[in-house]
Parts: C-alpha cells; structure tokens; sequence
C-alpha cells in the first residue's frame, strides 16, 4: 500500500508541476519549482525528466547558471464552456468515435470519460458503457507514443521522423515528414497526412503501420490549401490528389428514399428517374474506393459510369455468380 501511495503522490506532483509550468509562460528555474512544490531541486530534475519521458513538450533556456524550464503553448488546452446543445453534438461526435476505433488509445478514453462528466447523467452513462467497452481492446504502447508524437507535431508545427513499413514493402523505410493533421476513416483507421521532406509531394500514412515516431526541432508553416476541408473535398475516403473522374449511378426504387434521405458525398447530385429511382453522381478523386460501398447495395445499383468502373463491377458480379453456382 506504501509503493501505492508513493506512485499516486508522484503522479499528482507531476500533474501539478505540468499546470504549473504552463501557467508561467516566461519558465521558471528548478529552484523556484521545488519552492513551489515543497519538495527539493533534486526532486524536480527528476520530475522534469519524467515528463520528457512522458512526451510532454519540455522546453528549456539557458539563463547564466539559472536555465528556465517551461512547456510549449498550446499543449493544454483551456476549458469549454458547453451548452447542453454543444454537449449533445459532442457526445454524437464521441459515439461515432467510440463504435469505429480498433485501437485502445487512452487519449481517446480520457477524452470521452472527461465529455462524459459534463453531461447529463443519461448521457454520461451511455458514453461510460462506450469506454468500458473501449478498454477491453488490448493497449499497443508504440502505436499510443505515434500518435502523441504527431499530434504534438501537428499542433506545434514541427518535423516528424518516421518509420513506416508500408503494405508494399517487407523492410521499414525512413521519413522526415510536416505533419498537416490528422484523418480519421468510417472504417476505424487513422491516417496522418503531411509532406516530406526533400520531395514537393504530400503523402498518407495510417498511423498503425508507422514503427516509430520522434519529434524533431526543425518547425514548418502549413500551407493554406492543405487543411481537410480543401485537401479531402474530393476523396471518398482518404485518397486525394488523383485525378477527378464523375461516377454515374442508378439506384432501384426500393432504395430511393434511403438515397433522399443521407448526404453521402459533397459533390453528389440526385434526380428522379422514370421508374421512381434515382441517379447519383460522384466527382471523386479515383474510383477504388467508393467500390466497397457500392458492394453494400448489391442488385439495388448499377453502374452507369465510368466504363471501366462498370466493367470491374461487371466481373465481380460473374465471379460471384460463379462462386454460388
């Protein structure tokens, strides 16, 4: 019960010393922090040093013998302040996380455990079944350190260096890459987009894939265009930067009011056929992955255009006639 004790007190002093430094934005000195923590400096150079181990941003400034110590801004975030309407459209936010995350990411349990406190008890309990459920998937540390790497290069405009063995290749493969944001799928993944260093290309990675993740100092300024709302306008998914081609499809009527009802896709427009169904077309960049999905409709659609499109659903369909045969 003593070691207990001693692993909670050293975890609230961490938790403390981290408020502390980021309430002081100039730093301050070790001497001025044991003074503040009732503890002595010794204790704090170790604390300073968990912290680092802890990925929290540390940084430092020689100040004659008297180097200051303070955490990089915008590392903690300051508090909401949720209507109960804010709240509800935040808990529909972390529902959708919730149902379609395949990693145990404490960030994510600790995010939604701290929404659910602010709601209504209704609320709160559905979310807490959520990341009760959430827990049972096993921990992978290193895809945890991944994604705090590039979420504190994300937010603070630094370099990465990663190691990412790719579904191509059998050896691991070295990137230096700026960090634009982060992309979540319908399907679980998490993707982090950004370009690399010493080419004039932006590149996906999915995070689960990346071996290893180390912050660098060098900084970069994200261009304006590339922000999800631009880079992604196009893509059904995550591929973005191919060319645009429109996709034309036939919907049966039995499905036309499940049509009507759902946005599936920015650049969609629906009309009335003769029979009662509708016509969609997609401006998508590239066509694979909207394949899948159309799968989910079986004999429900066809597609119209473009041929080649047409022509893989075409041989899906004889394989798969041929299979039940």
């Amino acid at each position: 019960m003593a070691g207990d004790d001693s692993i909670k007190d050293k975890q609230a002093r961490l938790h403390r010393l981290s408020h502390l430094l980021y309430r002081h934005p100039k730093g301050l000195t070790v001497r001025e922090m044991a003074e503040l923590c009732g503890v002595t400096p010794r204790t704090i150079q170790r604390d300073l040093k968990a912290l680092e181990e802890a990925s929290v941003p540390i940084w430092q400034e020689d100040d004659g013998e008297k180097p200051r110590y303070g955490i990089i801004e915008g590392y903690f975030l300051p508090p909401l302040r949720l209507t109960l309407n804010d709240a509800s459209a935040l808990y529909l936010a972390a529902r959708l996380l919730t149902r379609n995350t395949d990693e145990h990411n404490p960030h994510v349990v600790s995010a939604v455990s701290q929404l659910a406190a602010t709601l209504p008890e209704p609320m709160a309990n559905a979310l807490q079944l959520a990341v009760q459920e959430m827990a049972k998937i096993k921990v992978d540390p290193d895809y945890r350190d991944v994604f705090e790497v590039l979420t504190l290069g994300w937010a603070t405009g630094r370099q990465v260096r990663i190691r990412y063995l790719s579904t191509k290749r059998t050896d691991e493969k070295e990137y230096v890459i700026e960090p634009y944001f982060i992309e979540p799928t319908e399907r679980g993944n998490t993707y982090v987009i950004g370009r690399v260093e010493g080419r004039d290309q932006v590149l996906t990675f999915k995070l689960d894939r990346i071996r290893q993740a180390e912050l660098l100092y060098d900084t970069f300024e994200q261009p304006p265009e590339m922000y999800p709302s631009q880079l992604m306008s196009h893509a059904w998914g995550i591929v973005f930067g191919e060319p645009i081609e429109e996709i034309t499809l036939h919907f049966a009527p039995e499905v036309a009011r499940r049509i009507d009802e759902t946005q599936w896709h920015p650049s969609q427009r629906v009309e009335t056929l003769p029979n009662g169904g509708r016509q969609m077309t997609l401006a998508l960049s590239g066509t694979w992955e909207v394949v899948p999905w159309i799968r989910t409709w079986g004999n429900m659609v066809e597609v119209i255009a473009p041929a080649a499109l047409r022509q893989t659903m075409a041989e899906e369909a004889r394989a798969l006639a041929a299979l039940y045969e």
